[in-house]
């Protein structure tokens, strides 16, 4: 199942007019199928990694006063699986680090050797040397002292466990952040997650869904963990959690039956007014539609809202990385109104207002962008556009997008016949 990490964003900004942007070609950029990117802007430079026209794995860099960029490929080549995502981080002495190109894969992972120099990116065959065979999901985090975590799943679909790593600029190594996995299927399932948000009460939230084969119906109990320093968990009553986690030990949320229409990947966490958690999702109702569910934690127990009454079922099965037929955001606060987006392939995208009593929609507002409409239309028939708000902080780091088109995801598959030549992978700023 693809992770969305280069889905369109929602935001609740309208689109400024084009000529209030500029734009800066970067590299052709393969085009047979979606797979993602990664765009970091920081101390007064700009980093970004992708797959050139030829597959190759390519990092770029420039300062943010200059227009040119420096590419260097890397001796990785994607093949045909949008699992095999690429993503960058920097330490807090400035060194770059990448990882991607992995699905039930060795690792993947390059460092850099000196500050900000992309040309000095080497390869690390290992970081702990261990569980790091078959690596999938990637991703750099932060701590709570900034320190850099790296994530990734070892395993498969429905049998796999949670690695996290933390790294020490000091002596340049790798340590486990924790002793043991975070969660484990036992060999039956496993756990699929959306990244840590650190919330208003100075906790870091986890949601997760477990699955019990590669076929992404087989979905089943949106989980819930929250933890102060990402090593020590615990239930939302702050009851402790003894690691790894299991589906009998987890606190869930929802008990979603196999089947039941939840997926992976549209499971998001947000906070309302009184800086409750609340989960968005989707799944199947008593008449088997598809309906976006939220979930709240009021007086110390999840209590489920239902927020739709679409009369669409959304049937999904089977493995490799699908197109989404909807999608929604988290829950956010803006003026004082608790907003929430979707799309959805019958009924289009907006953003409605919430009555933070109910959870259902008061109002449908235009859907918000940051960026003109007109960057959402493909140049070229058949394909998807793709736009990525790049990460990053400090000065002048903000107001930076991604542009890419490919034709859509094929189950990981090979596509046979004619494909599309390669399209521009591009800057947007303002």
């Amino acid at each position: 199942m693809l992770r969305p990490v280069f889905i369109i964003l929602f935001l609740g900004v309208f689109g400024l007019p084009a000529a209030d942007w500029k734009a800066l070609d970067i590299s052709p950029v393969w085009a047979g199928h979606p797979v993602g990117f990664d765009l970091l802007t920081a101390g007064g430079k700009q980093y970004v990694a992708f797959y050139d026209d030829q597959r190759r794995m390519t990092v770029g860099s420039r300062r943010l006063d200059g227009k040119d960029w420096q590419l260097v490929r890397l001796p990785a080549q994607l093949g045909w699986d949008s699992h095999n995502y690429v993503t960058i981080a920097l330490d807090r002495e400035g060194y770059l680090h990448l990882s991607g190109n992995m699905h039930v894969a060795p690792l993947v992972y390059y460092r850099g050797s000196k500050a900000g120099d992309i040309a000095s990116l080497e390869q690390v065959k290992q970081m702990v040397g261990r569980e790091e065979t078959r690596c999938t999901y990637p991703r750099f985090l932060r701590g709570p002292k900034g320190e850099l975590i790296f994530t990734y799943r070892d395993g498969r679909s429905g049998s796999g466990n949670q690695i996290y790593n933390v790294y020490d600029e000091g002596s340049r190594q790798w340590t486990r952040l924790l002793d043991q996995p975070l969660t484990d299927g036992e060999g039956k399932s496993n756990a699929y997650f959306a990244d840590p948000v650190l919330g208003p009460d100075g906790y870091f939230h986890l949601v997760w869904v477990w699955r019990n084969t590669p076929d992404c119906a087989t979905n089943h109990d949106l989980t819930y963990a929250r933890s102060k320093d990402m090593r020590r968990w615990e239930t939302s009553a702050g009851k402790e959690l003894p690691l790894p986690i299991r589906v009998s030990t987890a606190e869930v949320v929802d008990p979603v039956p196999v089947q039941g229409g939840m997926i992976n990947g549209n499971n998001k966490l947000g906070f309302d007014s009184r800086k409750r958690p609340v989960i968005t999702y989707h799944k199947f109702d008593e008449k088997g539609f598809t309906q976006i569910y939220n979930a709240r934690l009021e007086n110390g127990k999840w209590r489920t809202y239902r927020t739709t009454d679409w009369d669409y079922r959304w049937e999904f099965s089977g493995g490799g990385s699908i197109p989404f037929e909807i999608r929604p955001s988290a829950v956010r606060l803006q003026s004082g109104r608790l907003l929430l987006d979707y799309s959805h392939v019958r009924y289009g995208s907006a953003t409605w207002r919430l009555d933070e009593d109910t959870l259902r929609p008061v109002e449908s507002l235009e859907r918000g962008r940051a960026w003109p409409a007109e960057l959402e239309k493909p140049e070229a028939a058949g394909m998807q556009v793709h736009l990525l708000i790049g990460k990053g902080g400090g000065k002048g780091s903000g107001g930076f997008l991604l542009r890419w088109e490919t034709l859509g995801p094929n189950r990981d598959r090979p596509r046979t016949g004619e494909l599309p030549g390669p399209t521009m992978l591009r800057l947007y700023s303002r």
